[in-house]
């Protein structure tokens, strides 16, 4: 029986073999509990509400509606809900778009099981896990000069709101009254921003904000 600190897993993969062998990977780790599975972005965004995952594996390429299209929609829905991109592809427009749709962490599907199960660890708690590969995707991309300093930070576009709001003083509940979304929701933004920032704080996510020229 899956323990109540159990991080809660949804896979999302239109390939039922993959499936398959990620549900057998996750009975592998005690602290990981799958909690639904779907073979289509638009199936994703409808369970996700659904059963409240922890962490959604989303494969990115699939028909109806892409993993980026999905993330995206989940993010806006469910912003608690981290989402980790899991596919077999690594070109550097697929990774800047899963990111920029608010994925914490792009891995490639032969990456091992440890180190996915870390990854969603990591996931939980708002830390970003990247391939390699994806890394190397970033950096050539931002070498181009059409890379702003936002999608560097990978921000969605509600996390750009609040960090502005956030620059300009306002507190949490007045966030949530500019922007008419709860106050945890809100929460759950500001600590999306420390965590991709990689900061500790409000006045450290400010600081570089302005630093980095992350708001107009």
């Amino acid at each position: 029986m899956a323990q109540s600190s159990s991080i809660r897993v949804m896979l999302v993969d239109d390939h039922a073999v993959v499936r398959s062998g990620l549900r057998a990977f996750l009975m592998v780790f005690d602290d990981l509990e799958l909690v639904g599975e779907a073979g289509s972005g638009r199936e994703a965004v409808r369970l996700c509400e659904q059963v409240k995952p922890d962490v959604v594996l989303m494969d990115l390429v699939m028909p109806e509606m892409d993993g980026a299209t999905a993330t995206r929609m989940i993010r806006e829905c469910c912003p608690e809900v981290q989402v980790i991109a899991l596919t077999s592809f690594k070109e550097q427009e697929l990774v800047q778009s899963a990111l920029e749709a608010g994925a914490i962490g792009y891995l490639l599907k032969d990456v091992s099981a440890e180190k996915l199960a870390d990854a969603i660890r990591s996931a939980r708690i708002g830390r970003p896990t990247l391939a390699p590969e994806a890394t190397q995707a970033l950096i050539e991309a931002s070498r181009m000069s059409s890379t702003s300093p936002q999608q560097l930070y990978n921000l969605t576009q509600r996390e750009q709101e609040v960090l502005e709001l956030m620059v300009e003083g306002l507190s949490n509940p007045e966030i949530a009254e500019q922007l008419v979304i709860s106050r945890s929701t809100v929460k759950f933004h500001v600590s999306s921003i420390l965590a991709k920032l990689g900061v500790s704080s409000r006045t450290e996510a400010v600081a570089l904000a302005l630093q980095q020229k992350l708001v107009d």
